[in-house]
């Protein structure tokens, strides 16, 4: 009996310890936000961006999957980030009822000069894992993410 009260104790401390993570994100991606003078689910977009995009833009459907959220809420965020001529938004050749989403020259610019302050930010973050650990984590939480969605789909449709 010990043995599944210390694995639910330890996967209790596991949720906090995401949980403030989490919340330290947040925080962290607000004050990028500020510095750019946009949101922080805007500053969110422009990463998403970044991270996705192999030089033909990006479309909301990927946006919205990459940040798990409503597609609703892509196009809104996105005119808003065009105005201020952080991202263009183009017709896709493909299909034109498709925009193509990407970063302008001015965003990635302002990237470019947060770059150095992220870097140490990231090596303060990570301070004591080498690429090998972080690698391990990284699978490991992917393996939690994965069993996550479905524990939730279980709990959705009341199979828990």
């Amino acid at each position: 009996m010990g043995d599944k009260y210390q694995l639910d104790r330890a996967i209790t401390d596991f949720v906090w310890n995401i949980v403030e993570v989490h919340s330290q994100l947040e925080e962290i991606h607000k004050a990028w936000a500020e510095m750019m003078g946009i949101s922080e689910p805007q500053w969110l977009i422009l990463m998403a961006i970044d991270e996705i995009d192999e030089g033909r833009g990006v479309s909301g459907i990927a946006l919205a999957n990459k940040l798990r959220i409503h597609p609703a809420f892509v196009p809104n965020q996105t005119k808003k980030l065009e105005e201020k001529d952080l991202l263009s938004r183009v017709t896709s050749p493909d299909d034109a009822r498709f925009l193509q989403i990407s970063l302008t020259e001015k965003a990635r610019g302002e990237i470019a000069n947060l770059s150095n302050k992220r870097l140490a930010l990231n090596l303060t973050m990570f301070a004591g894992l080498d690429e090998a650990s972080l690698d391990y984590l990284n699978k490991r939480l992917a393996s939690i993410a994965k069993n996550s969605r479905l524990a939730s789909q279980k709990l959705s449709i009341g199979v828990l």
